[in-house]
């Protein structure tokens, strides 16, 4: 049975954007394909462990082939755990609004959390990273309420998507879709953009096996 994880980076319930289109993304899934078991995670919950310095020594012992001890191997296994419940699932859909040009923090904290060697890369000497998640998809919506590709460096500059997405492919998922809604909400009317970005949510979702990833 399929399994689609939705990671919300969000907190701004129902004033987000992004959850509105994830909203619209998962209510398409659970119309067309009752079989898919959906999983909400919100890493503003509290459940995310922390990366610091007792995780980072337990990360560097794994790489020089020894087990972590103490402290370390607590934070080693909370790292574990979380790495286990996102690889548990096939499918991925990622609320990612955009802070401050990037991602926001909790989703960067996800990331080093679950990013560790033997589980979801593997490193050669030689040969350099590979990415270990093998079959899976993912998608993801990108928002911005100011930024926008068509307007100057004076409304920002996107290091949001380009960062997800160099993330995903290096820990091996290729299969990657997105959806953007990037009205400048400060000056212009954004309802039609809006709309067309909800439609497209809908659109993805109805594609056999498509992925997403939401912002």
């Amino acid at each position: 049975m399929s399994k689609l994880l939705h990671i919300s980076a969000s907190p701004r319930g129902p004033q987000s954007e992004s959850l509105a289109l994830a909203a619209t993304y998962l209510d398409t899934v659970r119309e067309t394909e009752p079989g898919v078991t959906i999983e909400e995670w919100d890493l503003w919950d509290g459940t995310l462990p922390a990366f610091g310095p007792d995780a980072a020594a337990a990360k560097m012992a794994i790489f020089a082939g020894t087990r972590p001890t103490g402290a370390a191997a607590d934070a080693w296994q909370a790292a574990v755990d979380t790495f286990r419940r996102f690889d548990a699932a096939d499918r991925y859909l990622f609320s990612v609004p955009m802070w401050n040009a990037g991602v926001p923090y909790i989703l960067k904290q996800f990331i080093d959390v679950i990013s560790q060697p033997g589980l979801l890369f593997g490193f050669d000497a030689a040969e350099g990273y590979t990415g270990l998640l093998r079959g899976k998809r993912a998608a993801v919506i990108y928002t911005s309420a100011v930024y926008g590709p068509a307007r100057g460096p004076a409304f920002g500059a996107d290091f949001q998507a380009p960062y997800v997405e160099e993330w995903l492919r290096w820990s091996g998922i290729t299969d990657i879709r997105t959806i953007h809604f990037r009205p400048n909400l400060v000056t212009a009317d954004a309802e039609a953009a809006r709309r067309s970005a909800h439609a497209r949510a809908r659109d993805e979702a109805l594609l056999p096996g498509s992925p997403i990833v939401a912002a």
